[in-house]
């Protein structure tokens, strides 16, 4: 004979309790700070976390391109002389990816021809060192507040295989067929694009769409993971892959 424990009983307060959502907290700017000084760069690190925003410090131009790789951010701060890839190298690799984020670097070079290279490399700013913690603050307000008007959409076509994808208009085609997204359907399916074969992470894209990281939006995103796998089932080359524990990956076969 088989015994059989009933499940213990759930009140309603504190069911009530448990469907409760959180308020929603503020989503802090993110930074990119490849620096390879352990010093200064921990300094830039800390005092830029007091003024509210969020830095991700990387102390060499290979892993700051690693670290560019695993997470979207909102401004990168780069030194020219870095170790293993250095800052011009590391401007340009992101700007193939991304023209969008905006680059500022830091020198302690001051001939004409470097400040034009960094330039040339889409930078949106160059401070020379030595420079105070404060000055690099007010020189990033300024180019994030530039960048709210200058850079509204830059890339919005996405091709995925046989698909077209107009992230403005949130229209998915393929063969003269469209589907039109949702706002959230659209911004999950650019994150998944900007990614292709690689992980977007479960926690970076809750919190740029939902704007939390908790059970019930994590639930939300499986639902909208289940409709964009719907939208994109008639080409066999794409798929939505599961990366338990970390995220979810779009693979796209390529037809070389």
């Amino acid at each position: 004979m088989t015994s059989t424990t009933a499940a213990p009983a759930i009140s309603t307060s504190t069911l009530q309790s448990a469907l409760t959502l959180k308020p929603m907290s503020p989503i802090k700017t993110r930074i990119l700070l490849v620096e390879d000084d352990p010093n200064f760069g921990t300094v830039l690190k800390d005092y830029l976390n007091m003024n509210d925003y969020e830095v991700e410090l990387a102390n060499d131009g290979e892993k700051g391109w690693n670290a560019f790789g695993r997470s979207p951010y909102d401004l990168c701060v780069l030194d020219v002389m870095l170790p293993k890839k250095d800052g011009f190298t590391l401007a340009g690799d992101i700007r193939r990816i991304n023209q969008d984020v905006p680059i500022i670097f830091l020198t302690a070079k001051t001939l004409q021809e470097d400040v034009l290279e960094g330039f040339k490399l889409g930078a949106d700013d160059y401070i020379t060192k030595p420079f105070n913690s404060e000055e690099l603050l007010f020189r990033i307000q300024a180019v994030l507040k530039r960048g709210k008007v200058k850079r509204p959409d830059d890339r919005k076509i996405y091709s995925i295989a046989s698909y077209q994808f107009n992230f403005k208009s949130r229209i998915l085609s393929r063969e003269g067929v469209e589907n039109k997204l949702s706002p959230k359907e659209a911004e999950l399916l650019r994150l998944l694009a900007n990614n292709i074969n690689d992980i977007t992470y479960r926690e970076d894209a809750l919190k740029s769409i939902w704007g939390r990281d908790d059970y019930f939006t994590a639930r939300s995103m499986d639902v909208f993971i289940t409709k964009l796998r719907k939208y994109l089932k008639d080409d066999p080359s794409i798929e939505i892959v599961n990366i338990h524990g970390n995220g979810f990956r779009l693979n796209v076969e390529s037809n070389e």
